[in-house]
């Protein structure tokens, strides 16, 4: 299951919350009552194998058409 983060928009407080794709997105803040939003970061991409390097897409021949 994924983890979602929000923030509270009156405290500024930041909650990670477990939840399945199916339930609905939490909106009232635990602490003081104040509304919830989510929010949303950059993903981290990891290449892994060959083919992503200037160096593992040509032959090593001696032309060079650079």
């Amino acid at each position: 299951m994924p983890t979602y983060e929000y923030e509270c928009q009156q405290c500024h407080r930041h909650i990670d919350a477990v939840q399945k794709f199916s339930d609905a997105p939490l909106t009232t803040c635990e602490t003081c009552g104040g509304s919830l939003r989510k929010v949303f970061s950059g993903v981290g991409i990891a290449f892994k194998g060959s083919g992503f390097y200037k160096t593992d897409s040509r032959a090593t021949s001696g032309a060079s058409s650079d």
